[in-house]
């Protein structure tokens, strides 16, 4: 059965969606009696110990709230995912992206060294300032030369700032995270996410690839955990259409 395009919920009114769930639920060992006819706070606790017993099928933990999104959804009822390989000026950024990936800050934590000086001076900025955006550019930049074709990512090493000239300037390259979770099929290989913590404060890189809603990203600026202050460029396995600061994507595929 195909992900309705919405979080399922203690509430729901679709009473067939609910019997579904709970038969993918019983199929894999999770059950309750008497059989829930409705999503009450009983079946969110079946849905919670699920959740916590389970990882995603991109291998992340799953968010214990007792709701189905898209990734508790998938690691139910399973289904493939496809992760064709970008063509164009978002496949050659996001293979400059990948030849990047070790490179790390010096001396480490200083925001400083031979590429992040690159990084930086591709969008105006001097050394130690956060590098993440200015990643992007760069990559996108020695991408576009190479091809010798305009480029389309802002010019700057502001996150927020890209998001915001993109979605006036361009809005058609936006994917919202609302977009994703109704869909994630949306989101693809070569994109940019963009994550936004407030005050102007956010933190961005590539998508690898998207399996159901898990992401697999390539993010300088960062570390294993997920940082937005890091000390290099990282393969990570954390981000999800899920995350609660997920502002959306830029789609320059």
């Amino acid at each position: 059965m195909k992900y309705p395009g919405r979080i399922i919920k203690i509430g729901e009114a679709d009473t067939t969606l609910v019997a579904t769930i709970y038969a993918g639920l019983s199929a894999k060992g999770y059950v309750i009696a008497p059989p829930p006819t409705r999503y009450d706070g009983k079946f969110a606790a079946l849905v919670k110990l699920f959740q916590a017993q389970n990882v995603s099928r991109g291998g992340q933990p799953l968010v214990v709230d007792g709701e189905i999104g898209p990734l508790t959804w998938r690691t139910i009822f399973g289904g493939e995912s496809t992760n064709p390989a970008p063509a164009g000026l978002a496949g050659a950024a996001l293979g400059k992206a990948l030849s990047q990936v070790g490179v790390r800050e010096h001396p480490v934590g200083s925001n400083d060294g031979p590429e992040v000086r690159a990084y930086l001076a591709s969008v105006g900025l001097p050394p130690r300032l956060f590098w993440c955006m200015a990643f992007v550019y760069w990559c996108f930049d020695r991408a576009a030369r190479d091809a010798g074709i305009s480029n389309p990512c802002p010019k700057t090493g502001s996150v927020m700032t890209a998001w915001n000239r993109v979605k006036s300037r361009s809005p058609q390259h936006i994917i919202t995270r609302s977009a994703a979770i109704a869909n994630p099929s949306l989101v693809k290989s070569g994109q940019v996410f963009i994550l936004d913590y407030g005050r102007g404060m956010g933190h961005t890189g590539f998508v690898k690839n998207a399996n159901g809603g898990s992401l697999t990203t390539i993010e300088g600026n960062t570390n294993n955990d997920g940082s937005n202050n890091g000390i290099g460029v990282f393969e990570l396995n954390r981000r999800s259409v899920m995350n609660k600061n997920l502002k959306g994507f830029l789609d320059f595929t």
